[in-house]
């Protein structure tokens, strides 16, 4: 499983499911040693979006989603596919303590969301 940085990281909530990341996020995507790295920015701006029918139980406000939230942003606009984008945010959530049959909810959502 691959892991964050040390870096300490502050999320300032802006409006709504919108977040702003202070400090630099850095993932190694894949396993631990595999050189991979990608990195969520100082200023970053991401949403953590969560249906309205769904947020009694998910809340977009949960710190343990922020992170993994981040990095799928970054990876959905560098390119990656949603499959590959939703893996790395599952195994974010995993670093950040996240059950596994809240992961697979929210792991199929943002796999499958908007599917083509």
């Amino acid at each position: 499983m691959s892991a964050y940085t040390d870096a300490p990281i502050v999320f300032e909530r802006l409006d709504g499911i919108f977040y702003r990341q202070h400090g630099r996020t850095s993932w190694e995507l894949g396993h631990k040693g595999s050189g991979h790295w990608e990195h969520v920015e100082d200023g970053t701006v991401f949403d953590v979006s969560i249906p309205w029918s769904l947020r009694w139980a998910f809340s977009p406000r949960d710190p343990r989603y922020l992170k993994a939230a981040a990095l799928h942003d970054e990876l959905l606009r560098r390119g990656f596919d949603r499959v590959t984008a939703a893996g790395a945010f599952n195994e974010a959530l995993k670093a950040d303590g996240v059950s596994a049959a809240r992961r697979l909810a929210m792991v199929s959502a943002v796999a499958f969301y908007r599917w083509s």
